[in-house]
C-alpha cells in the first residue's frame, strides 16, 4: 500500500513527463495540419491527390501520435521503460475506442500501476534478462489493452450514444442555454468523444438543408458559429495565457502555447491538450467555462456559420463577423484569466531536471 500511495504521490511528475514527450508531436503534427487547411484557403480538408492533402495526413499523423505518447511517457515515468509498450498501445486503443486523451491518462496511469508491479514479481535469474524487454511488456499490454478495449471501450460508446440523444431531445428553444451546454462539450476533451458529439450536432444541424430556401436554417447557422467559437478557444486562450504570465508555465509549454494560437485560429483544439494534460484539475475547467462564455456572446450577437469547422478561417463565409470576431475574444479572455487565476507558478528548475533526468541513457536490462 505504501509502495501504492508513493507511486501516485508523483502523479503530476508524471503527466509532465508524459506532456514533454507528446509537446513536439503537438506542434509538428498541429502546425503542419494548419498550414495545409490555411493553404488551401477553406474551412475544409484540402482534397485528395493533392500535395496539401499530402501535407494535412502527415499532420494528422502528427496528432494522431499525441495519444499513444502521452500514454506510453506517463508510464514510462512510472515504471520505467517496461511501461513504455502497454502504455503506448493502450494510449492508441483509447483513441481508437473514442476515449480521447483522457482516456489516454488513464491508460497510461493503468500501464504504469501495471508494470510497477510486474516488476516484483520474483523471478530465477535466468529469467531477470527478459522480463523487461519481453515478459512485462506482453502481458502489461495484454491486461491494460485488454481493460481499454473491454472494460472502458463499451461504457463510453453508450455514453456517447445517449448524450447524442440528449442533445436532439433539446431542441433550439432556448439557445443561450443550448450555447453554453455545446460550449462545454466542446471544451471538454478537445477533440475526444464529448467534443465530437457536440461537433456531430452542430455539423448536422447546417448540413440539413432547407428545401424553401435551398440553405441550412438560421438557427442551423447559429448553433455551428457558437461551435466554431468554442472550438478555437481554448488553444487559443491558453496560448495567450501563456503570454500573459509566462512564469507560470514551463519552456516547453510556452512552445506549445504558440504553436496553439494557431492551431486555434485554424480551428484545431487539441492545441490545447499539452495544458490540460498536465495540469487538467486548473485548465479544463478554465477552458469549458471559456469556450462556454464564448459560445454563449456569438448566440447573442447571432453570428453565423454555414461551414462545419471552427476557428477564424471560416470568417469568409460567415455572418455576423463582428459577433463572430467579439465572441472568440469574449473566450479567449475568459479562459486566459480565469487560469493564470487559479496557476500556480512553475519552478523551472525542476522541470528542467526531471526532463534531463528522464533523458539519461542506459541500456542496460539487468
Amino acid at each position: 500500500m505504501n509502495d501504492l500511495k508513493e507511486l501516485f504521490k508523483n502523479t503530476r511528475q508524471h503527466l509532465m513527463t508524459g506532456v514533454s514527450y507528446m509537446i513536439p508531436f503537438v506542434v509538428a503534427g498541429g502546425v503542419l495540419l494548419a498550414l495545409s487547411v490555411l493553404l488551401y484557403g477553406s474551412a475544409a480538408v484540402p482534397p485528395e491527390g493533392t500535395a496539401l492533402n499530402d501535407l494535412f495526413n502527415i499532420g494528422a499523423a502528427g496528432l494522431g501520435l499525441m495519444v499513444p505518447i502521452l500514454a506510453g511517457f506517463i508510464a514510462f515515468s512510472m515504471a520505467d521503460r517496461p511501461g513504455i509498450a502497454p502504455g503506448a498501445i493502450g494510449g492508441y486503443l483509447a483513441n481508437k475506442i473514442g476515449a480521447g486523451f483522457l482516456g489516454g491518462i488513464v491508460a497510461g496511469l493503468l500501464a504504469g500501476l501495471v508494470v510497477f508491479y510486474l516488476k516484483k514479481i520474483k523471478v530465477p535469474t535466468i529469467m531477470r534478462s527478459v522480463m523487461p524487454i519481453f515478459v512485462i511488456p506482453l502481458v502489461g499490454t495484454v491486461i491494460v489493452g485488454g481493460l481499454m478495449v473491454w472494460v472502458v471501450g463499451s461504457p463510453i460508446a453508450g455514453i456517447m450514444s445517449a448524450m447524442k440523444a440528449w442533445l436532439e431531445g433539446l431542441g433550439t428553444g432556448n439557445l443561450v442555454i443550448l450555447g453554453i451546454i455545446l460550449g462545454a462539450m466542446i471544451a471538454f476533451d478537445m477533440g475526444g468523444p464529448v467534443n465530437k458529439v457536440a461537433y456531430g450536432f452542430g455539423a448536422a444541424m447546417v448540413g440539413t438543408i432547407d428545401p424553401s430556401t435551398g440553405m441550412a436554417s438560421p438557427i442551423a447557422l447559429k448553433i455551428m458559429a457558437a461551435i466554431g467559437v468554442a472550438i478555437c478557444t481554448p488553444p487559443i486562450g491558453m496560448g495567450v495565457a501563456t503570454l500573459l504570465a509566462p512564469k507560470k508555465y514551463s519552456m516547453e509549454e510556452k512552445e506549445a502555447g504558440k504553436a496553439g494560437i494557431l492551431m486555434g485560429l485554424i480551428g484545431i483544439t487539441e492545441g490545447a491538450i499539452p495544458f490540460a494534460a498536465a495540469d487538467p484539475i486548473r485548465v479544463i475547467p478554465s477552458i469549458i467555462v471559456g469556450s462556454a462564455a464564448g459560445a454563449v456572446t456569438s448566440m447573442i450577437f447571432g453570428a453565423g456559420n454555414p461551414a462545419p469547422w471552427g476557428g477564424w478561417i471560416v470568417l469568409p463565409v460567415a455572418s455576423g463577423k463582428f459577433g463572430y470576431i467579439i465572441a472568440t475574444l469574449v473566450g479567449v479572455a475568459v479562459t486566459a484569466v480565469m487560469v493564470n487565476l487559479i496557476k500556480k507558478p512553475v519552478s523551472e528548475k525542476k522541470e528542467s531536471s526531471t526532463v534531463a533526468s528522464s533523458d539519461e541513457i542506459d541500456i542496460s536490462f539487468e
